[in-house]
């Protein structure tokens, strides 16, 4: 270190900058190692707090209500009668989300981890090896930076002074709107548009394009927003104002047009968090999107500094962020035998309704490589549960290529979508071959995924 720069208060083997992913490299391979842990927000990280579990246990609570609504056509009556947002918000952050983060915290913070001290604070590089947090400069030989991802804000809402709600406060408003508006077309959007239009609530969706859920397979994408057009109010259109009305909001459109609203969720995308750590007095560079640099090993352009999870990886996905850490952890420990990050094959689940899954290549993206394909859509409702379930949306895409025999690309639209597409994904991770796949099992009858045996059997391989 130079003379200018500040001498640090604190030396530890291992720095870890984030609690999500991040949180679970500290274990038995490290317990002689001092570490220190630093967290700006709440303990856990952004999966545990505002994103992927307690999401999907509102989602649930909205699949419940809109079965409930949707009965009639299995010639069940019902209706609900009722839904209590203050005992949906207790039920997932009183009860179960809220006492999960602060044990955690208090557990890395306790007697059983000794050799870890956790700093509260927002963590900013200093130099090389060196993070500044609430005034005090610590030193370690390694950091990982975990630091995760924010949601990307618009200066027309940035800007305006009138309230806005994110996916990091939207699930504990004080109480549930009667009109929301939903500005973005991802999956976030999406999801939310479900969870509050299952649970009641009249969504207005605001996309700059037609289609939401671009990212799909055609055929997937086009039957999403047929659906979704059907069920929410969609505007086509760019906020150019966002004012306070009587009730709630106004947001002002490109086209003049005026959307009132008791509220306003902004979910136009996300933004990695390094821009916010001072990454360029360590020499750590970044991608043009923000995201930090990382080689196939998950290290930085600064030795002894490492990154992964949202701020780094190129999918912003819980179980992606896990197996970096893993990678990250694996290589700490074993510097000589070093695993790559693994990016391969990796699948995804969209949990609005119907449930969307995905994983490897689309029609589109199969073509462009210039292979021979077989491709089968097989709708659920032509099978015997989706004839019980009165199905008429749900659908399995497969891709194959024909001279291997190889699965490229599965897609489902439906009911237990991220389900089903499990063995789909062990497909493709063990490289089996599909022409015999299909009949080497029994297919349990008539269970849902059968309609995945009917998709293989119609892959065309003449």
């Amino acid at each position: 270190m130079t003379s200018s720069t500040p001498q640090p208060s604190a030396h530890y083997d291992l720095i870890i900058i984030g609690t999500g992913s991040g949180n679970s490299i500290p274990g038995p391979e490290f317990e002689d190692k001092s570490i220190a842990i630093i967290e700006k927000g709440t303990f856990g990280g952004t999966c545990l707090n505002e994103g992927c579990i307690p999401t999907k246990m509102y989602v649930y609570a909205a699949d419940v209500a809109l079965a409930a609504r949707q009965a009639g056509k299995l010639g069940v009556e019902a209706t609900v009668n009722n839904v209590d947002w203050q005992s949906i918000v207790d039920r997932v952050f009183t009860n179960r989300i809220d006492p999960i983060a602060q044990g955690g915290e208090q557990y890395r913070r306790g007697n059983e981890n000794p050799n870890i001290t956790v700093y509260a604070g927002h963590a900013r590089f200093a130099g090389p090896k060196l993070v500044e947090v609430n005034g005090e400069y610590l030193s370690a030989d390694d950091i990982v930076i975990a630091a995760g991802a924010r949601p990307f804000i618009p200066p027309v809402f940035a800007n305006s002074g009138v309230r806005y709600y994110t996916n990091e406060d939207i699930m504990r408003l004080p109480q549930q709107p009667k009109k929301l508006i939903i500005v973005g077309g991802g999956y976030i959007a999406m999801e939310f548009a479900h969870v509050f239009d299952g649970l009641g609530t009249k969504v207005t969706i605001v996309n700059r394009s037609q289609t939401v859920l671009r990212f799909l397979d055609e055929t997937l994408c086009d039957r999403f927003n047929e659906l979704a057009k059907q069920r929410f109010d969609f505007r086509i259109g760019t906020g150019t104002k966002l004012s306070e009305s009587a009730t709630g909001v106004v947001l002002t459109l490109d086209n003049g047009e005026e959307i009132e609203a008791d509220a306003i969720l902004v979910a136009t995308g996300r933004v990695p968090n390094g821009d916010q750590m001072n990454l360029g007095s360590a020499g750590i560079r970044t991608h043009a999107d923000g995201r930090i640099e990382v080689d196939e090993y998950g290290r930085t352009s600064t030795p002894g500094v490492w990154a992964l999870g949202d701020v780094s990886s190129p999918y912003m996905l819980k179980h992606v962020a896990n197996a970096e850490t893993r990678a990250v952890k694996h290589n700490l420990a074993n510097p000589s035998d070093m695993q790559k990050m693994p990016h391969d094959l990796v699948p995804y689940g969209v949990f609005t309704h119907p449930q969307i899954a995905t994983v490897g290549l689309t029609e589109q993206q199969a073509r462009e490589q210039g292979r021979e394909l077989t491709v089968k859509v097989q709708a659920y409702g032509d099978v015997a549960m989706g004839w019980a379930m009165e199905d008429s949306a749900g659908l399995v895409k497969l891709i194959a290529d024909k001279e291997t025999g190889r699965l490229l690309g599965a897609h489902i639209l439906g009911a237990q979508a991220t389900t089903l597409i499990q063995q789909l994904i062990t497909v493709m991770a063990y490289d089996i071959d599909l022409r015999g796949f299909a009949r080497n099992q029994y297919w349990i009858h008539p269970g849902l995924p059968e309609v995945v045996e009917n998709a293989l059997l119609g892959l065309d391989w003449e």
